[in-house]
């Protein structure tokens, strides 16, 4: 059942947290000194506990999900290049046991699938049948995942081929028993790319969404790699679906964004209400006959600007209204 339209108030606890995420100094932890420049420009990233088996790596480019217990470690995303060795070495002190599992939840998340893989060891047999690789993690994704980053033109050989899926599924849900719990793989047709997949870890209650849900932006719809605005609604709505919260839309079921803070269903109830309200102006100027210039200056996102927009980077205000309206048909 989907859920209502209502929002409520953010909690004073998780907007100081993103303040804090958003604008206060990283912790002495991560080798930053009072007064003193860190000797190396060693990576920031961080680790959470979120609930259950399940943790979250924030890295600068997007957030890891890792589930460790007595059968190994299973990893959700892979960093961008640069942060493996920092990723691994996060994930060595969570968990003594090999890396078993590497999840893609799209294309944008395989840049350092060879090195994570390669720091751990495979599962043979079991409910992924007998993946007979010597060395390392097995790779999940959707078989799109697999088609983009192997489709080369012909003659020419597919580049870093150790990153490739080794397991892939077409259609519904993967699904994968793992340290005690059931694990669900599941495919989001046409989202922020044709290849989405959101992992839903069951018994510990957490949702990696991948960058169908964004917390540091409107969402990214790549539309040359199949994406849709309406398949991030609905990717949207399956996680809401999920989510139970524990006491007025706070806690409960915990969601790890593509990027950005922990969340919960509030956090992903608002963006998908604000999502929503972006899509039924730009497809009302559509209706009109109104071109991309005029809907643009017609200022659509207006209100979520300051908290969502960008007018530089590699994602502008401008870039996901037009991602929206040629989603919606437009010309």
């Amino acid at each position: 059942m989907t859920k209502t339209w209502k929002t409520l108030p953010l909690a004073t606890a998780l907007a100081a947290s993103a303040a804090f995420l958003a604008f206060g100094p990283a912790p002495k932890a991560f080798g930053q000194q009072k007064g003193k420049q860190a000797k190396a420009a060693a990576p920031q990233i961080g680790v959470q506990k979120v609930q259950g088996n399940v943790y979250m790596i924030w890295t600068p480019t997007g957030n890891v999900a890792v589930s460790v217990g007595d059968w190994g470690a299973f990893v959700v995303d892979t960093p961008a290049e640069g942060l493996s060795d920092a990723v691994i070495a996060e994930i060595r002190k969570l968990s003594d046991k090999p890396i078993r599992y590497v999840v893609n939840t799209s294309i944008d998340h395989t840049a350092t699938n060879a090195a994570i893989s390669r720091a751990g060891a495979p599962v043979t047999g079991g409910n992924l049948g007998a993946v007979a690789f010597e060395n390392g993690a097995t790779i999940v994704s959707h078989e799109n995942v697999l088609y983009r980053m192997s489709n080369v033109p012909e003659g020419q050989k597919v580049p870093n081929a150790d990153a490739l899926p080794t397991t892939t599924f077409n259609e519904g849900q993967k699904e994968i028993f793992f340290n005690e719990e059931p694990v669900l793989i599941m495919f989001q047709p046409e989202a922020h790319t044709d290849g989405d997949s959101v992992v839903f870890f069951r018994r510990s209650d957490v949702i990696a969404a991948g960058d169908v849900f964004d917390m540091t932006s409107f969402p990214k719809i790549d539309i040359a790699k199949g994406g849709n605005v309406q398949g991030v609604l609905k990717a949207l709505n399956l996680i809401l679906d999920i989510c139970v919260p524990r006491h007025e839309q706070e806690g409960g079921t915990y969601v790890i964004p593509g990027r950005g803070r922990l969340t919960d269903e509030h956090d992903v109830l608002e963006y998908r209400d604000m999502v929503t309200i972006i899509r039924d102006r730009i497809q009302d100027g559509i209706k009109k006959g109104q071109t991309l210039a005029q809907i643009k200056a017609a200022k659509p996102t207006y209100e979520y600007d300051a908290r969502w927009g960008s007018t530089t980077g590699a994602w502008t205000t401008d870039m996901f209204i037009e991602a929206v309206y040629k989603s919606l048909g437009g010309k």
